[in-house]
């Protein structure tokens, strides 16, 4: 396979190879462009050795040409399948910059829809833009001292009782 002559400057020099493996070499190298540069010698190895397996699978049958453009394509097929499947992670330790020329990690930024922001919380006008029309009309009759009705009273015991469910399911 790979001979190491004494006079070769470089014993593991592809025009050493023969037979079979000088084919194989051949094939792999009209395919290995179709990758990026810095991956064009692991393509190139993994063709070769796609083709010794084939051909150890396939005993002693010689390849033909097509054969072996068919398992170099497929190998090649195989590199950008997992390329565009390999997920592309994210830290949430990265730091980035805000805006303000400083930096914030980025789990920072990320918002969470159940924290309670206090200060609207405790804001009144805030509470009571979210609020119901009507709800705020049976709040002004208590404020008042006014007598609520009975749909007045079931209207109330129904929302607190929604707002106590909603509270218990978180």
């Amino acid at each position: 396979m790979i001979s190491a002559c004494p006079e070769d400057k470089d014993p593991l020099s592809y025009a050493e190879l023969g037979g079979e493996w000088r084919q194989w070499y051949e094939t792999a190298h009209r395919f290995e462009h179709k990758v990026p540069a810095q991956d064009r010698g692991d393509i190139r190895h993994s063709i070769i050795l796609e083709l010794a397996l084939a051909r150890a699978r396939d005993g002693d049958k010689p390849f033909s040409k097509a054969m072996m453009f068919r398992v170099a394509s497929f190998v090649v097929a195989d590199y950008w399948r997992k390329q565009t499947r390999k997920p592309t992670i994210l830290s949430l330790n990265t730091e980035i910059d805000n805006g303000d020329g400083d930096t914030t990690e980025l789990i920072d930024t990320v918002a969470d829809d159940r924290a309670i922001d206090l200060e609207a919380w405790l804001d009144a006008r805030t509470w009571l833009l979210g609020c119901p029309r009507r709800l705020v009309q049976i709040a002004s009759k208590i404020t008042n001292g006014d007598k609520l009705t009975p749909t007045d009273s079931q209207y109330l015991w129904r929302y607190r009782k929604r707002e106590q469910n909603t509270l218990l399911a978180m």
